[in-house]
């Protein structure tokens, strides 16, 4: 008898145990953030720790805030390919998505509205698997060899879908980049290692209150 009654209570202790360990998640998970864009965010010619999502994640660490970046980034990437590409990243939770894409569409001289429904359904697509993300647009904007309709606007699209989506916008991700040698490769088009570096200022500047805005809400959710 008194043998059943310790399996008993051993059985009690180990489902207390379950249950508390289900009520008490970690307080400081890991959120994700995902950057999906093309060579300006690969870090095309440089070390992939030289390219500005890398930057970013020191920069997160050393203002304590815990988020895993997964760069999704290619050289060459187009809003279509770049749409065609996002489900494999969809898989896992992103609690901030930041998207770069567009001025590889425009130097082929891709239709604007076909630009806008690209990104748009981009969007969509992580919005509808992660309804609380918070999402980032890095502006782009073409040369001013050509002031015609199609310049202005390819400008104009970047702050209309940040507008649409309650998107948070990066005005222009080259800005103190574009047009300086010293921060250009040879090819005059590219950030080098320098340029990545006020690439990740520009993008901390709006990622760090969202980020901290984004754990604190978190946290007090696991708290309740």
């Amino acid at each position: 008898m008194r043998a059943i009654t310790v399996a008993v209570v051993s059985l009690a202790l180990i489902f207390l145990g379950q249950s508390m360990t289900a009520a008490s998640p970690d307080p400081s998970p890991v959120k994700r953030i995902l950057v999906l864009g093309d060579s300006l965010s690969q870090g095309f010619g440089l070390r992939s720790t030289q390219a500005y999502p890398a930057l970013l994640t020191e920069k997160l660490r050393a203002a304590n805030l815990s988020f895993e970046i997964t760069n999704a980034s290619q050289s060459g990437g187009t809003t279509d390919g770049g749409l065609h590409r996002l489900p494999a990243h969809l898989k896992r939770k992103i609690d901030i998505f930041v998207l770069e894409l567009g001025i590889n569409d425009a130097f082929r001289g891709v239709p604007i509205a076909e630009i806008r429904n690209n990104l748009q359904a981009t969007i969509a697509q992580v919005k509808a698997r992660n309804p609380n993300v918070r999402i980032i647009i890095a502006g782009m904007q073409l040369p001013n060899y050509a002031s015609d309709d199609y310049v202005f606007a390819f400008g104009r699209i970047y702050a209309d879908l940040a507008a649409k989506n309650s998107a948070t916008l990066i005005p222009y991700l080259l800005e103190g980049v574009s047009g300086d040698p010293l921060l250009n490769q040879p090819d005059r088009v590219h950030p080098n290692a320098a340029g990545q570096k006020i690439l990740a200022e520009n993008v901390w500047r709006v990622l760090e209150p969202i980020a901290r805005e984004v754990a604190t809400t978190q946290t007090a959710a696991h708290v309740q």
